[in-house]
């Protein structure tokens, strides 16, 4: 036993002989115990961060030591807790708006929390409700079915929602209205199979009167069914046949000039809300986001780029330097056809948000919207397109031109 022993323990006996190993091996122990201490101070201050912007969303004041220290951490005393806020201070995590104040968190600060918290997954059975039953059609109406579920997502997270959406294929206008304006203009409304409204302005010749606009309407809707269309007069019938001419042009050539995604917006009266403690100023930075669409297409470009969740305060990522929007979430995530991501949900909120419960919404949204996009497009044999690339000389013109269809 002695012998087999032997090889191992003579070489330790000699090295803690050895000055120098027991020194190497005091020294190792040292910085083994100096870093479970640093360790265990990381992580006590990533706890006092998360609870401080935790305590700061719900009451949307900044925080003191003796506040925080009341709110969960009454096993640490107030000083220390404001040595932790120094330190949290220096990193750039946090801010004292006052002298003699408590503290905000930072951007820098908010980047941290809800990066640690993008997985999160703990969704309220009632909004799971919710967002299923905008889901459960197993319908051909496949336009129709995603603005529904946008709506309902809005609902649900009490923020404005944005969509954008590849062009589904076979997609056939089932019904046509038209509505006369004034002496000189009328309005052409198409309806598609999939849920889909187009409208057209229309110059009228010469003023129609009220039955002479309902017989070109049910002309336009025979054309489309194939029925017998109603008799009308010679001029009516010339005038009826070259307008329903220019209707099909025009829906032809903005269906195969496909240069961007549809994108579908509801919720923007949330904004209001959610901003009531804003400025109109503020406010009117929040809704002019909306208007800027070369800004939307590179946002919701970028979730799909990514491929997962994503949170981001304020606009600085896509415009450097730009602080204006720094009072706004925006949070987006991709959805999938199949396995490969075909659009974008974008929610925009105030920089008070309930992020946790916003990213597990989010998360289960997605994954069951493409669930059902893929069962459904897989039934009905519906294929879709995404946008061909722009040449590069054309895309900072044409970005600023992208439509933006309001669903409210």
């Amino acid at each position: 036993m002695l012998i087999s022993l032997a090889p191992f323990t003579l070489p330790c006996y000699i090295m803690l002989r050895n000055q120098r190993g027991r020194t190497y091996i005091r020294s190792f122990l040292r910085e083994m115990k100096l870093m479970r201490k640093t360790e265990r101070k990381q992580q006590r201050q990533i706890t006092i961060l998360y609870g401080l912007i935790e305590l700061f969303l719900s009451t949307g004041r900044a925080v003191g030591s003796t506040t925080l220290q009341e709110h969960g951490f009454g096993d640490i005393s107030s000083a220390t807790i404001r040595n932790y806020f120094s330190k949290l201070e220096e990193l750039g995590f946090l801010r004292q708006q006052h002298s003699s104040g408590g503290r905000i968190p930072t951007k820098q600060g908010f980047a941290n929390y809800t990066a640690a918290h993008l997985d999160s997954t703990n969704i309220a059975s009632e909004d799971a409700r919710v967002l299923n039953d905008s889901l459960a059609n197993d319908t051909k109406e496949i336009v129709g079915m995603l603005q529904t579920s946008a709506e309902a997502l809005s609902k649900v997270t009490g923020h404005a929602v944005l969509v954008s959406s590849p062009r589904f294929d076979q997609d056939l206008i089932i019904k046509i209205k038209l509505s006369s304006i004034d002496d000189k203009r009328a309005l052409c409304i198409m309806v598609t199979d999939f849920g889909l409204i187009h409208t057209e302005l229309l110059y009228l010749p010469y003023k129609l009167s009220s039955f002479a606009v309902k017989r070109m309407e049910s002309f336009f809707q025979s054309k489309v069914t194939g029925e017998d269309y109603p008799r009308m007069y010679a001029k009516e019938e010339e005038l009826a046949s070259k307008l329903y001419e220019e209707i099909v042009l025009r829906h032809i050539i903005k269906y195969s000039q496909f240069t961007c995604e549809d994108i579908y917006t509801t919720g923007l009266s949330k904004l209001i809300n959610a901003n009531d403690d804003a400025s109109s100023s503020t406010l009117a930075l929040s809704l002019s986001l909306f208007e800027n669409s070369s800004l939307i297409k590179k946002i919701l470009d970028e979730s799909a780029k990514k491929g997962s969740l994503d949170c981001f305060i304020g606009i600085d990522r896509f415009l450097p330097n730009n602080t204006n929007y720094d009072h706004t979430a925006i949070i987006t995530i991709p959805y999938f056809i199949n396995g490969k991501p075909v659009g974008s949900i974008a929610i925009f909120g105030p920089l008070r948000t309930n992020y946790k419960r916003i990213f597990a919404i989010l998360n289960y949204f997605s994954t069951h919207l493409s669930h059902r996009l893929s069962r459904n497009l897989y039934k009905h044999n519906i294929s879709f397109r995404q946008p061909a690339p722009l040449p590069l000389e054309n895309l900072s013109q044409e970005t600023k031109k992208l439509p933006l269809t309001n669903h409210l």
